[in-house]
């Protein structure tokens, strides 16, 4: 899906890691939550409450899932998934254009 169709858009941004992740939420009319976001080159830790579903939408990063020391790379138009209320870490050399959706 390339776009979103009848959503709302909170105007605020999140922004983590002093403005090198952000992300814009996006609502939709079934409840349902994604974000939008965007992360410059680095390494980051994320913690989940529900599970999440990260597509990656351009660009490239590395991700570690707890409790596994794997790293895996995911690049565009693929996506990988995360338990709820749990950890995963993520290198990204350049950028990655991503999309999260929740509850997944």
């Amino acid at each position: 899906m390339s776009e979103f169709n009848n959503v709302t858009v909170v105007k605020a941004a999140n922004v983590y890691f002093d403005g090198k992740v952000t992300s814009r939420t996006v609502l939709f009319a079934d409840g349902s939550k994604k974000t939008l976001g965007f992360m410059t080159s680095g390494e980051y830790t994320f913690k989940t409450g529900e599970a999440e579903v990260m597509e990656v939408l351009g660009g490239l990063m590395e991700y570690k899932l707890e409790p596994t020391d794997e790293w895996m790379r995911v690049k565009a138009e693929e996506s990988f998934e995360v338990a709820a209320n749990s950890s995963f870490y993520v290198w990204v050399s350049e950028y990655v254009d991503y999309c999260c959706s929740y509850g997944e």
